[in-house]
Parts: structure tokens; C-alpha cells; sequence
């Protein structure tokens, strides 16, 4: 991720993942947190970044 408009796009994906209650992105580390309601299986955050542009979940 390089620009705000990538965390922009990577939150906006990973939000709309049902129970998700908030998501942080670190520009700067590149990390990311979520929090959420109930267990959320971890493919489907992988999926969500995915959708979100050309980044990858290591």
C-alpha cells in the first residue's frame, strides 16, 4: 500500500465483511487490525484485500 486512497479501499472491503466491526490500517507498517462481533475466517479478510486492489495478506 502507498496512499491513503489503498487504505481507503482495503477498510471499505474488509468492512463490508458481515460481523466486522472495525478495521485499522497501518500505512506505515503496513499492518492491519480487525475486530469483529464473532470469529470472521481469516480467507475471507484475504479475499476482501484482494478485492480491494493488487496487495496480498502475509
Amino acid at each position: 500500500m502507498t496512499c491513503s486512497h489503498c487504505v481507503n479501499a482495503v477498510t471499505e472491503e474488509i468492512s463490508a465483511i458481515p460481523g466486522v466491526t472495525d478495521v485499522q490500517v497501518d500505512l506505515e507498517s503496513g499492518s492491519l487490525k480487525v475486530a469483529s462481533e464473532a470469529p470472521v475466517d481469516f480467507d475471507r479478510i484475504v479475499e476482501a484485500v484482494a478485492e480491494a486492489g493488487d496487495y496480498t495478506v502475509s
